[in-house]
């Protein structure tokens, strides 16, 4: 456990946050209850019903399609929305009510892709575009493919990605294996938006990703808690493990990191927990919610 998250634990148990006014418990998928098997272990599975069952409500916030992860939010039994596209799309399974869809203006998705197909850049990048959670790609790249398998659906190859926009989408995503070409785009692109333009963050270290400005896993649970449960943040416990839970991880009045997440996300914690494949999210609903 790194020094940050030590403090941060003994301000807890100092009573800044007690760990029996948790009613909330917001996990993220990848890296969080899924790892490389991508699917969940029955000791985490195990774990959030034991914390069901003393009353606490379990939901999902990923950055995944909402299609893509509802078979997650069945798999541990949530009675709650999803939280999807990093909060850009909140969804009731059971009614299919749709609580909230934030999209990225045309004209900004325009932009990142003229970007993206700058001929230093547009042989290096996957470029995908999310509308009416259906996956549109230019072409169907190994790496589309290997994430298209993986996220369970299909993506639909149509050359020019300009011709979707007659709607406007709900995430832009552009891949790469080259994490430094992944880096200088992000840095590149907060120069050229502001945040009060788009919300530009990274899921994993190959994903490059663009939402609305006003979309982030923090403001969708705050959505989820306070809006729909009635709930404060001293009520929620987020578990996440990349740069796109940060929002989520500050939000809650109990955030954990993953053992494997970066030192940037471990620094914002409240307790970094083992990583996925050592059943991080069973350790810390032990920790904090059942003991």
């Amino acid at each position: 456990m790194q020094e940050a998250s030590i403090t941060n634990l003994e301000q807890l148990e100092n009573g800044q946050t007690s760990t029996n006014d948790i009613k909330l418990l917001v996990v993220d998928i990848d890296g969080t209850i899924a790892g490389h098997s991508n699917r969940i272990s029955k000791t985490v599975t195990r774990a959030i019903a034991q914390a069901q069952s003393q009353g606490i409500q379990v939901a999902i916030a990923t950055g995944r399609m909402y299609r893509s992860a509802l078979r997650f939010h069945q798999e541990i039994a949530s009675t709650l929305p999803l939280i999807a596209y990093q909060g850009a799309w909140i969804q009731e399974p059971t009614t299919n009510k749709v609580h909230r869809h934030l999209t990225v203006k045309r004209e900004t998705a325009q932009q990142l892709l003229d970007y993206f197909e700058q001929p230093e850049l547009k042989d290096l990048l996957s470029v995908h575009f999310y509308i009416n959670d259906e996956l549109y790609v230019r072409e169907l790249t190994r790496e589309s493919k290997i994430y298209a398998k993986r996220s369970n659906i299909n993506a639909i190859a149509v050359g020019d990605l300009r011709d979707t926009l007659d709607n406007e989408p709900t995430k832009v995503l552009a891949l790469c294996d080259d994490v430094d070409v992944i880096n200088q785009l992000l840095g590149n692109l907060r120069r050229q938006y502001t945040p009060a333009e788009l919300y530009l963050t990274t899921s994993v270290a190959t994903f490059f990703e663009a939402t609305n400005p006003f979309v982030n896993k923090g403001t969708a649970v705050r959505y989820l808690a306070e809006e729909m449960l009635g709930l404060q943040p001293a009520n929620v416990m987020t578990i996440g493990d990349n740069f796109n839970d940060l929002e989520m991880l500050q939000y809650a009045g109990i955030g954990v990191a993953m053992g494997d997440a970066p030192d940037g996300v471990k620094a914002i914690a409240q307790w970094i927990a083992p990583n996925v494949e050592q059943n991080g999210v069973a350790a810390a609903i032990e920790k904090f919610l059942l003991s």
